[in-house]
């Protein structure tokens, strides 16, 4: 009897760890590890297929690649390396997004988040190995979509069933276990990066698998002291509430009004998601990667530009905390939806910048990497008004028996967003087909441009993107006073 009411009894509230649950750690770090392996392979992957896997000769040895090929061909047209590999990241980095709504609906009503979250860092580790091996190279995206889908919803949503009700440092944890995702994020393409690009693509991708590892038994050992509160299902079960009550007409609304900002959240990802994509073939391709540090000389290699991003998210966060903080005692700081508003906003003038760089260039591979940095600053600062906020608000407005599968509803749109992104990244070098170019060639003579068709292409690029970025923005704006009060922002 005793041994039955211990397991069934809710833990404890685990102790503090500076003036959060000490939970919050053990996330931050298995969060941390998680992100380095899947950054580490995102680096390398769009390079990997361009370079090597895609080539003829080593393209005909993938298991089931000319089949996929044909079903993209016989949607988009013929397709070369460059927009076949689009296409196949935006796939990739769409379903990883997408497979996190059935992993939070296993969750809540099947399994738990903690064992959820074993499955998933399991598999997501079997698939990294899987991707030294080249005929395997589409079932390991497989299994990391499916590993991923059952990792991801969960470890967001239990940073908010470390808090109660109203507790203000709900936001600013969120805040906290973003960083941790930012530094795996930001060390992943020095270590996964360097190894493949100069050592070998299979080494790159097995130190992702490493670091898979090792956030696998951060968590366990987590699990095993009891630093992690029940999760949702077990808390039902505790209580005996068997079945979860019906949602109230509130509850309906607070879902509602969270879709209702799925578009512009899906349009944000569609053009944020270009880093790791067309971004880092402007780095490889267009861009002057010398460095004159005076005690040392050399090229940036490309995979580095891919930690600009990660590690300017910890080097603002600080400020961003501190600026709404005084924004919060002055009675001034912006709504969530306008914080989300504005990010989208950072998104478009952050590819505004790079039009400069493509005006600058013409067309040449001489652009400095300034533009890049620049680009990076303005986008982390968007990134940081927008994907935690998200978060957040979703953990804040969500039904308490459907939090897991909200947040893979939420983490949905980047599906529809990345699949839109490796759309959209097919146009690369293809823009002359598009009415983008077509305005483009027509007004920028007027205005004193006179590069080659190459450098319009990348003009009217990235123009197209922040002009989609820009209007997810404005669609935010105008849902800001309706949904405010429904959301209780």
């Amino acid at each position: 009897m005793a041994m039955s009411q211990s397991r069934d009894t809710p833990r404890r509230m685990p102790r503090e760890l500076f003036g959060h649950p000490r939970g919050l750690a053990f996330l931050f770090t298995t969060e941390m590890w998680e992100r380095f392996s899947y950054y580490g392979m995102r680096a390398l992957l769009v390079l990997y297929m361009v370079k090597y896997l895609l080539l003829p000769g080593n393209a005909e040895g993938v298991i089931g690649l000319a089949t996929l090929k044909s079903l993209l061909e016989s949607v988009f047209g013929p397709l070369e390396a460059q927009p076949f590999s689009s296409h196949i990241y935006g796939f990739y980095t769409g379903l990883v997004y997408l497979t996190p709504f059935f992993g939070g609906l296993i969750a809540d009503r099947l399994l738990g988040q903690h064992r959820t979250i074993l499955i998933g860092a399991t598999l997501m580790a079997a698939g990294h190995f899987m991707m030294a091996f080249e005929p395997l190279f589409l079932f390991a995206l497989t299994v990391l979509i499916l590993g991923n889908g059952c990792f991801k919803p969960n470890m967001s949503a239990q940073v908010g069933s470390l808090y109660g009700p109203g507790d203000p440092r709900r936001d600013r944890a969120y805040l906290i276990f973003y960083v941790g995702i930012n530094l795996g994020a930001a060390l992943a393409p020095y270590v996964c990066g360097t190894l493949g690009e100069e050592v070998g693509w299979h080494y790159g991708f097995g130190a992702a698998g490493v670091g898979m590892v090792i956030g696998l038994a951060i968590y366990s050992f987590a699990l095993a002291s009891h630093a992690l509160p029940l999760d949702e299902l077990h808390r039902a079960k505790a209580a005996a509430e068997v079945k979860p009550p019906p949602l109230s007409r509130t509850e309906w609304r607070a879902i509602i009004a969270l879709l209702i900002l799925f578009l512009p959240n899906t349009l944000f990802w569609a053009t944020y998601e270009q880093q790791g994509n067309t971004i880092a073939l402007w780095a490889e391709d267009y861009t002057n990667r010398h460095i004159d540090l005076l005690f040392w000389r050399g090229e940036i290699p490309t995979t580095w530009f891919q930690s600009f991003n990660p590690i300017m998210i910890m080097a603002f966060t600080p400020f961003v905390i501190a600026l709404w903080a005084r924004q919060a005692r002055r009675r001034s700081e912006p709504s969530s939806i306008t914080k989300m508003a504005f990010g989208c906003f950072g998104v478009a003038l952050a590819n505004l910048l790079m039009v400069g760089a493509a005006w600058q260039s013409s067309g040449a591979p001489d652009a400095s990497w300034h533009w890049l940095f620049g680009y990076f600053v303005i986008l982390t600062i968007g990134e940081l008004y927008l994907s935690p906020v998200g978060l957040s608000l979703v953990s804040k407005a969500s039904p308490t028996h459907m939090v897991s599968m909200m947040m893979g509803v939420w983490l949905g749109t980047s599906f529809i967003g990345n699949f839109i992104g490796g759309w959209l990244g097919s146009f690369w070098n293809t823009m002359e087909t598009t009415s983008f170019y077509q305005i483009a060639l027509q007004l920028l003579p007027i205005i004193g441009f006179d590069g080659p068709p190459s450098a319009i292409g990348k003009i009217s690029f990235f123009l197209m993107i922040a002009t989609i970025a820009a209007a997810a923005g404005l669609v935010i704006l105008a849902f800001n006073r309706p949904l405010r009060g429904v959301l209780k922002d």
